[in-house]
């Protein structure tokens, strides 16, 4: 089995209650949070920002990390192991990079998502509601 690889997710929510998602130009296509793998040598909200920049174009705001995701399924590339974070947007969203488009979703009404990535959203709206961060299996 390979080794796992380290990656970051980054949930960036708007003052409209929304959060950007980007289409995945790349095999597993569809909706998923801007992310990617984390370059030797570099911290991991320095990933966060720069995958940010990256796929959508935007610098982040009051960035926090909020879990970590390890199930070796998760990815069906491989196993990977990703730390979410969440920011706010500054500047002007533009799809870039590996995306394909992106788009603003109120978090009530999220498309079907790549990955885990609709896990992580449904931890994020209980987190938002109760201020409970997601629980380990």
């Amino acid at each position: 089995m390979a080794e796992p690889h380290c990656t970051v997710d980054i949930i960036i929510h708007d003052p409209a209650d929304r959060v950007l998602l980007v289409e995945r130009a790349n095999p597993p296509h569809g909706w998923a949070l801007p992310g990617g793998f984390v370059d030797p040598g570099e911290r991991l909200d320095a990933a966060a920002r720069r995958e940010a920049q990256e796929e959508t174009g935007l610098e982040l705001e009051a960035l926090f990390q909020f879990a970590t995701y390890s199930a070796p399924e998760r990815d069906p590339r491989g196993h990977t192991i990703s730390t979410v974070y969440v920011a706010h947007p500054a500047g002007e969203a533009r799809a870039a990079s590996d995306a394909a488009s992106l788009d603003w979703f109120p978090l009530a009404e999220l498309p079907e998502t790549a990955f885990d990535h609709g896990a992580i959203l449904a931890d994020y709206r209980r987190f938002l509601e109760s201020g409970e961060r997601p629980r380990l299996p």
